[in-house]
């Protein structure tokens, strides 16, 4: 008795100690869903679950079930060019009727279900504390930073900073065509649709990175359409954000030159807070060297791939509207040598 207690002690730690490590893999991938560390996700991580199982249940029943038929009915088959007769078989009607009767209350159990946690997760459970409008864009995420006060609204991209442990409204715009916003560990999906202000809100319990991506087909990079969401304390939230809303100090040297040269090759596509590059084509890249991506998450943000990304934006991302620029290897290094200052 005592060597079986022990053996069932033993499995139930080996069990106990696999499910973490899985569930630890499993909230470490990008794009989980089925893991949540935020109160809207909290909510709706039982339904994906349920619904799965139910799902899965659905299709193994009628799995089984079908080789059970094949199995209990052999050699129906009649001779070649023979009619069969068809007939129903006495009793056959009874499991049409118990399989409509189960399937009825398992949908209208699944609907119902549905409707609470969408009635649930509508609204933030107390008032933002932040609003951030972002427009999706062909192929990137500008993100408005709202205020009553004129002065202390900021415009970045594709990074979105956020407090912890405090609901944040979103206002989602559509730049150009139909975008979706999702940020799965945190949140369902919510399209951004041109002519039209959608809104949701995320909440997220713990500091961390979560990866967001667009999920409606939206062009040829669809696909490196991503963002980061960062979730800091409130203490440094604050200090980011007031960082934000300050300008960058003055460039020297190669980067003084290299500011020329930004303003004359991309200032009239892009945007730096207190200088004369003033563009809204393209991403605001005020402060660009805090981010930790560019290019939406297709490339991280280090000199290598900045340097690749300005010299070739086409051979990262073919189809968007970032033309290849007409540079020499100086501009080039005076241009990289002045975005380096950007912090």
């Amino acid at each position: 008795m005592r060597r079986l207690h022990s053996r069932l002690k033993r499995t139930m730690w080996l069990v106990s100690a696999a499910y973490l490590l899985w569930s630890r893999s499993v909230g470490a991938a990008p794009l989980n869903y089925l893991t949540s560390f935020g109160d809207k996700a909290d909510a709706t991580r039982p339904l994906t679950w349920g619904v799965l199982a139910i799902s899965v249940a659905v299709v193994a029943i009628i799995g089984l079930l079908l080789v059970a038929s094949i199995w209990h009915r052999p050699g129906l088959a009649g001779p070649s060019g023979e009619k069969l007769a068809v007939s129903p078989e006495a009793g056959g009607i009874q499991w049409l009727w118990i399989g409509v009767g189960l399937s009825s209350l398992v949908l209208l159990f699944s609907i119902v279900w549905t409707v609470a946690v969408i009635a649930k997760i509508t609204s933030p459970p107390s008032k933002p504390s932040v609003v951030i409008e972002v427009t999706g864009k062909q192929w990137w995420w500008q993100v408005r930073y709202l205020n009553d006060d004129p002065s202390r609204i900021f415009t970045t991209a594709n990074e979105i900073h956020i407090p912890t442990g405090q609901p944040v409204l979103f206002k989602l715009i559509g730049g150009d065509v139909i975008h979706s916003f999702w940020v799965p560990a945190l949140a369902g999906k919510t399209d951004t649709i041109p002519g039209q202000t959608n809104e949701t809100w995320l909440e997220a319990r713990v500091p961390g990175t979560y990866r967001g991506q667009c999920t409606e087909y939206c062009g040829i990079e669809h696909a490196r359409m991503s963002l980061v969401v960062i979730a800091q304390s409130p203490r440094d939230f604050s200090a980011w954000r007031m960082h934000q809303l300050q300008a960058s100090a003055a460039p020297a040297g190669r980067a003084a030159a290299g500011e020329v040269e930004f303003n004359m090759h991309c200032g009239s596509c892009h945007a730096v807070r207190g200088t004369e590059a003033a563009g809204v084509l393209g991403p605001d890249l005020s402060h660009l060297m805090q981010r930790t991506i560019i290019a939406a998450g297709t490339l991280p943000n280090d000199p290598a791939h900045l340097t690749q990304w300005i010299s070739d934006p086409q051979s990262v991302k073919p189809g968007v509207l970032m033309q290849k620029p007409e540079l020499s290897g100086t501009e080039l290094a005076d241009i990289r040598a002045y975005l380096g200052t950007l912090r």
